[in-house]
């Protein structure tokens, strides 16, 4: 008996498996041919070189005060030849700390989606399948969550766990993944009445077999679509923490390099130390929603012929 349940779990693992590559593969293949997608798969993958490569690439230490030849700090020079995009109020090359920003940023980024997609997909799936008691506790716990905002939490729970770049992902976490639970949760509980649904519950398919065998490749798309979005709002909600000065204190990032512009008072002249860690979060928010809407295409073909 435990030799046919594991036989038949292991089928069903491979069986589900197979589902998700081919899936994957679809869309892989999709995405390549979206102008779109692929725009902004670039830019992430230049980013994500970027980040992982920061360490062997920066010309100077990013902590590493400069000096000239006569002994004086290098206080907020402009751009030169020597330092491309110019130093900081403490002498240190913004060059040098925008590559080393990219880890911090893209880690919070990645790190946040990953856990919004394991929180907020599973339970939308299940609120979706069971419906009833499960369906209706599950989703006032997320209209509970709705009715906290964002920025006062992360100051709150800043001040009680102090700044880090896990209180930052944690927060994030604990804020997005309602909107990413609300969304899987509604397409399933309409999936979940399809014909295919109803066919398995009669062959005697486990509950866990259906939600992830038969539910879940079918919203794959749509849990990738939002995913995307969701780590567009993780780098603008980071960045802002970072500004408010409750984020990272353990790991540069792009906002924690914007909030050292503004406390200094070097916002108002020093456009070099200034725009490159702007900018860059702009690219990054507009790759993640230049991908995104290239799954939202692919997902529902007739939002690309509007």
């Amino acid at each position: 008996m435990i030799r046919f349940l594991k036989i038949r779990l292991s089928t069903n693992t491979k069986i589900m498996l197979e589902n998700y590559k081919k899936g994957f593969r679809k869309v892989t293949r999709e995405l390549i041919q979206s102008k779109l997608a692929l725009t902004g798969i670039v830019i992430l993958a230049v980013f994500s070189s970027v980040a992982v490569f920061s360490p062997y690439i920066v010309p100077y230490s990013p902590d590493m005060i400069l000096y000239d030849e006569n002994g004086r700090v290098l206080s907020l020079r402009p751009p030169s030849k020597d330092h491309i995009m110019g130093t900081t109020f403490m002498g240190q090359d913004v060059f040098s700390q925008l590559l080393d920003g990219a880890r911090g940023t893209l880690l919070v980024a990645f790190l946040s989606g990953l856990a919004i997609l394991l929180i907020g997909a599973n339970v939308g799936l299940i609120a979706g399948y069971y419906k009833g008691a499960i369906d209706a506790l599950l989703m006032r716990f997320v209209d509970t969550l709705y009715g906290i905002p964002d920025l006062p939490f992360i100051l709150i729970i800043a001040l009680f766990i102090g700044p880090s770049i896990w209180t930052v992902i944690l927060v994030v976490v604990l804020i997005l993944w309602r909107t990413m639970a609300r969304i899987i949760r509604s397409q399933t509980l309409s999936l979940s009445e399809r014909p295919f649904v109803k066919a398995a519950k009669a062959s005697g398919a486990s509950d866990f077999r259906i939600i992830y065998l038969h539910i879940a490749p079918n919203v794959a798309s749509l849990i990738f679509a939002q995913l995307a979005i969701m780590v567009g709002f993780v780098i603008i909600l980071e960045s802002s923490a970072s500004f408010l000065g409750v984020g990272s204190t353990d790991i540069r990032t792009w906002g924690q390099m914007l909030q050292y512009v503004f406390v200094t008072g070097a916002i108002r002249h020093a456009w070099w130390w200034t725009l490159p860690p702007g900018a860059c979060i702009a690219l990054l928010v507009m790759s993640v929603f230049f991908l995104s809407k290239g799954i939202e295409n692919i997902t529902n073909p007739e939002l690309e012929r509007r």
